[in-house]
């Protein structure tokens, strides 16, 4: 249940980002699609996929997240620092940026297009809600027809294509919408160029899942209002490319809380914010002042590629060949964290077509990378839904069960809604076949509802669950 990947222009000058959605809820069960087509259909019987659909002719209300706690990161502030000048003075290209800019004074924001999802709207306050609270950011809702500092236009994902192709949705400096951005010089449009963030839009698309929608507000608004960078090393952050976090964690909101702290302001050189970020992080991160900070290892580039290589939508052998590279450079780096994970995840997510033997050996290494840190608990859970799924069809349905129900509080605590119903999806086939079926109807129906939040429109739930159910022998 992996993605197809979306590109970003390299120039130094293109929009940013064109958000890369590493693992999009439109192809979130590419995989299992997949490993079902690989299995013959039931010879007698009613099959699993026509008493999933008979379970769901009347679709349970669309379930939704509720307030989360507050929660702070248990990072030491010397490693909190050093993410923060690399995330703050560089962009995903490479470019490296001379200055430090944010918004100065009150920030303002506004939404526009001419449909507005219910979703947004309710996904959107409560986003406003958490950066007032734990980031210490107060940003103004103001009328569509006022300016703002930050524009949030909805449009359809085949206009937003057409302008900025295979992109989920965008965040452009110096804009305030959809036609002035049409219509600006490309050198306007450059973060380099950038002195103080004045004004901004971020561009959504309407007709994909209310998750998705959700994940890009998250995204895009952190990089409006923070760092431009994203780095593969970071296992706790909506700034990594691998895009496992899609709501913004604790870390993420520390990070915000230091970019609008007093002591920094735009224009600042990396050695003067590298100054000041000690004093700003014993002041808003105490807990952090002690602590191990290991070294960095530095990701090559021959990595970042072959992982892309890997997400890509290029020919499935070149996407295998980029993943075994991204494992050789994982080993020979001797790496054992989120990269050599993902290296790992990738590898196996691209063998189920051709070789599920080994990929069952990549996924349940790569579980066991995730498994050895709590920080990582929701890549494990990813992996889970892979290898709960290919348990189901193996007949192993014990195993399904044990597999699947053990991630469903990782997913839940991630907000994935669209990983949740997966995996709730699983686990009811495997209490079905383990003769549990009471359990087995209840466990379905509640993933209906998260399905509806994750996947979207009800063809799609009903071709999810039919999906997972004829994975069962």
């Amino acid at each position: 249940m992996f993605p197809s990947h979306t590109t970003h222009a390299q120039s130094e000058t293109a929009p940013k980002n064109n958000r890369r959605r590493l693992i999009p809820i439109s192809a979130l069960m590419c995989s299992l699609t997949v490993l079902s087509a690989c299995l013959s259909a039931p010879q007698s019987g009613t099959s699993s996929s026509a008493r999933a659909a008979s379970d769901m002719l009347e679709l349970p209300p669309m379930k939704v997240f509720s307030e989360t706690q507050i929660a702070q990161t248990s990072r030491p502030n010397a490693s909190i620092s050093r993410d923060f000048l690399d995330l703050s003075f560089a962009l995903e290209t490479g470019a490296t940026l001379d200055r430090f800019t944010r918004f100065e004074g009150p920030i303002t924001l506004r939404v526009t297009g001419d449909v507005v999802p219910v979703s947004l709207t309710q996904d959107l306050s409560r986003l406003l809600t958490r950066l007032d609270r734990e980031a210490g950011i107060t940003i103004a809702r103001v009328p569509a027809n006022q300016p703002a500092s930050i524009t949030i236009e909805t449009l359809t994902q085949a206009e937003l294509s057409r302008r900025a192709p295979n992109t989920a949705c965008i965040v452009v400096p110096n804009v305030s919408g959809w036609d002035e951005f049409k219509h600006a010089r490309r050198a306007a449009l450059s973060w380099t160029q950038v002195t103080t963030r004045e004004r901004l839009s971020i561009f959504i698309p309407t007709n994909v899942a209310p998750q998705e929608i959700r994940d890009c507000l998250h995204e895009e608004l952190a990089q409006a209002l923070g760092p431009l960078n994203d780095l593969y090393r970071l296992p706790d952050s909506v700034y990594n490319d691998d895009n496992i976090h899609s709501v913004l964690t604790p870390f993420d909101m520390l990070i915000l809380r230091a970019t609008y702290a007093p002591e920094l302001r735009s224009g600042m050189s990396r050695a003067e914010v590298a100054r000041a970020l000690p004093g700003i992080l014993a002041r808003i991160n105490p807990g952090g002042i002690t602590g191990y900070t290991p070294p960095v290892q530095p990701t090559p580039r021959a990595w970042t590629e072959a992982a892309m290589g890997a997400m890509g939508d290029g020919s499935l052998t070149s996407r295998l060949q980029a993943a075994k590279t991204a494992v050789a450079i994982a080993r020979t780096q001797g790496w054992s964290d989120t990269r050599a994970g993902f290296s790992w995840f990738l590898l196996g997510r691209l063998s189920i077509a051709t070789d599920r033997a080994s990929a069952q050996l990549a996924l349940t290494e790569a579980k066991r990378i995730y498994d050895a840190r709590p920080e990582t608990r929701f890549h494990s859970a990813h992996v889970a839904m892979q290898l709960s799924a290919l348990a189901l069809s193996q007949g192993r349905y014990e195993a399904a069960y044990d597999i699947s129900a053990s991630a469903i509080s990782a997913a839940r605590d991630a907000e994935n809604a669209a990983l949740l119903a997966s995996l709730m999806m699983t686990e009811a086939e495997a209490l079905a076949k383990l003769g549990r079926a009471s359990e087995a109807r209840s466990v379905r129906l509640d993933s209906l509802g998260w399905a509806r939040y994750g996947f979207g429109s009800d063809d799609v739930v009903r071709t999810r669950a039919a999906e997972i159910a004829s994975l069962v022998r």
